[in-house]
């Protein structure tokens, strides 16, 4: 998770081996790689751990070459992003993003690669890399013969400056200035958007305004009533608000949200707890299969994160995840 503040309300698996190991049925769900520490074990241990529970996406938030190594013939689908810092290059230069993509993709034709993740939560000025970067990452791609793989970006829920009711969903007017250009390309490249949806931190920044249960799928009741939909949990809410704000762009409407991270901490906040965090990402696993009141439908999520990392700033954000870094559970989890 790209490191967000909690001053704002959206400014802000796998006990592997002993989990219960996922079905087909639930290939919805796939698992953030994240590595800010230095105590992991190392990639080929940890896409074992993957491959004997059947877990079937991958995010990697960089082509971490080892990594990829380890995830060639395994049939897992790899999301991999282009980071922040490399977006003006990209952006600057189509001979650039086709150094990328040979050094990055095309030098791994055994790994099943899915998305390429140009940015991530990005903001500021380097949001006008965005599309240009984009543009140029996927005609590499199309040149090379790769253009089945989709060319997306991962945007942070603090864009939405209206979420509730959902549709009434819209982008703050700083996000506008570059979604503007973002979901057209992504309409015509039939790629999806992909957001980072965190009830925790929304729940987080006035626990006193919203009932806990609403951002932990455990509401006994509609919470909020839009029209003739019923919004029983604040992810539900979050997502259908994105597609309302995306349908306000041209070709929007067709444009599909994949749930790039998501998740709850296990420490380091209020109501941070290996309880709390085992029942939302329960809930998250059994609910995704099912899409919205809008949008009924397997949402693709990707759980926030496998590990615990040490090399992120103090508090929650080195508490997401479902592993210690000695490979043992924070909490336990099955799936169905």
């Amino acid at each position: 998770m790209a490191r967000q503040g909690v001053a704002s309300i959206f400014a802000l698996a796998l006990l592997l081996g002993t989990f219960v190991s996922i079905p087909k049925s639930v290939e919805s769900i796939g698992v953030c790689y994240g590595m800010s520490a230095n105590n992991l074990p190392p990639p080929s241990t940890v896409v074992n751990m993957f491959k004997s529970n059947g877990i079937s996406s991958i995010r990697l938030y960089a082509p971490d070459h080892a990594a990829l190594d380890a995830l060639a013939g395994t049939g897992i689908n790899v999301v991999v992003g282009a980071p922040n810092d490399v977006l003006p290059t990209l952006a600057a230069s189509p001979a650039a993003a086709a150094a990328w993509v040979r050094d990055n993709i095309q030098a791994h034709p055994a790994v099943s690669f899915r998305y390429v993740v140009v940015g991530n939560e990005v903001a500021g000025g380097l949001t006008w890399n965005l599309g240009p970067a984009m543009d140029n990452m996927h005609g590499a791609l199309a040149a090379m013969g790769l253009g089945h793989i989709m060319v997306t970006t991962s945007v942070s829920q603090a864009i939405l400056g209206v979420y509730s009711p959902p549709s009434a969903g819209k982008f703050t007017t700083e996000a506008d200035y570059f979604m503007r250009y973002v979901i057209p390309i992504l309409a015509r490249t039939g790629a999806p958007l992909m957001a980072n949806i965190y009830p925790y931190l929304a729940w987080a920044w006035n626990p006193s305004a919203m009932d806990m249960n609403y951002a932990l799928f455990t509401a006994p009741g509609t919470v909020v009533q839009d029209g003739g939909y019923g919004y029983q949990n604040l992810f539900d809410t979050t997502v259908d608000a994105f597609y309302a704000a995306m349908a306000r762009y041209e070709g929007g409407w067709g444009v599909k949200l994949v749930v790039s991270e998501s998740g709850w901490p296990s420490a380091g906040g209020v109501a941070a707890s290996p309880e709390n965090a085992r029942i939302y990402n329960q809930n998250l696993i059994s609910h995704v299969g099912h899409g919205t009141p809008r949008h009924p439908g397997a949402i693709e999520t990707y759980i926030f994160s496998m590990f615990n990392e040490d090399q992120k700033e103090e508090g929650v954000e080195q508490h997401w995840g479902l592993f210690y870094p000695n490979a043992q559970p924070v909490y336990s989890i099955s799936f169905w």
